[in-house]
């Protein structure tokens, strides 16, 4: 009797692995295949047809970037919160900022607001290094526990104010800022390599993408892309706001 019941517990752990060996799976499958729509419906149908950020959008996993309850919304077309009154951006805009910057494999990024670490992530698969600064503590931490976790290696984050940039490791190939300032930080300009490409959302009720660009010789141009909304840039942005 005792050996029939052992056994039936036996048997009823053995059928519980097998069914969890099956969902996985398939639920890992199922967020590709969301990815891969994503990406056709989202980000080639609205033009950008770059095939390194496009295989980078299909590869990082968007779901793992935001809270466990909007799972099932993490490949939809829309920003999602992610707590601290922060958001993670919508997927065709990390595609569309991603695509002006031109990444190459040899560059050295900077972000401003790392967030929830999916732009960060995006870039990471498209660059050498990227450096990346928040200024919320608590989401810095929680971001950079996770990134360590998914052995996104090539990603370095600092907890602070971003407006200031990363003067140690400039000057960076590359510069995307993630959170609207009223104006373009000059010290992130001054940290923009000769050749490379900043991009940031600009503005307070209205706001729209500027990418500058710095020429061999340093002189800078600016390009007025599209109308976005973001966070506002807080810390000393928000600071020289109030003083100005």
């Amino acid at each position: 009797m005792f050996f029939s019941i052992y056994r039936n517990i036996y048997f009823f752990f053995i059928l519980l692995l097998l069914i969890s060996c099956k969902i996985i799976p398939n639920e890992l499958n199922t967020m590709k295949l969301k990815r891969e729509k994503m990406v056709k419906t989202q980000i080639e149908a609205r033009g950008i047809t770059n095939k390194s950020i496009i295989e980078a959008m299909i590869k990082i996993e968007r779901h793992k970037f935001v809270p466990e309850e909007y799972y099932k919304f993490a490949y939809d077309d829309g920003p999602l919160p992610i707590g601290y009154e922060q958001t993670i951006s919508q997927p065709y805009i990390v595609a569309y900022m991603t695509n002006e910057l031109y990444p190459k494999k040899d560059d050295k990024a900077l972000e401003i607001g790392t967030g929830s670490g999916y732009q960060a992530a995006v870039l990471s698969v498209l660059v050498k290094d990227v450096y990346s600064i928040e200024i919320v503590n608590s989401l810095c931490e929680k971001t950079k526990e996770m990134l360590e976790k998914e052995k996104y290696n090539n990603i370095h984050v600092q907890c602070g104010d971003g407006y200031k940039g990363w003067p140690e490791k400039a000057p960076f190939d590359l510069i995307i800022i993630t959170a609207a300032p009223p104006e373009i930080p000059k010290p992130l300009i001054n940290q923009l390599a000769k050749g490379g490409r900043m991009i940031v959302p600009v503005g307070e009720f209205y706001q729209e993408l500027i990418l500058i660009k710095k020429d061999s010789k340093g002189n800078i141009e600016k390009e007025r892309l599209i109308p976005v909304r973001f966070v506002p840039m807080t810390g000393e942005a928000q600071k020289r706001k109030i003083h100005d």
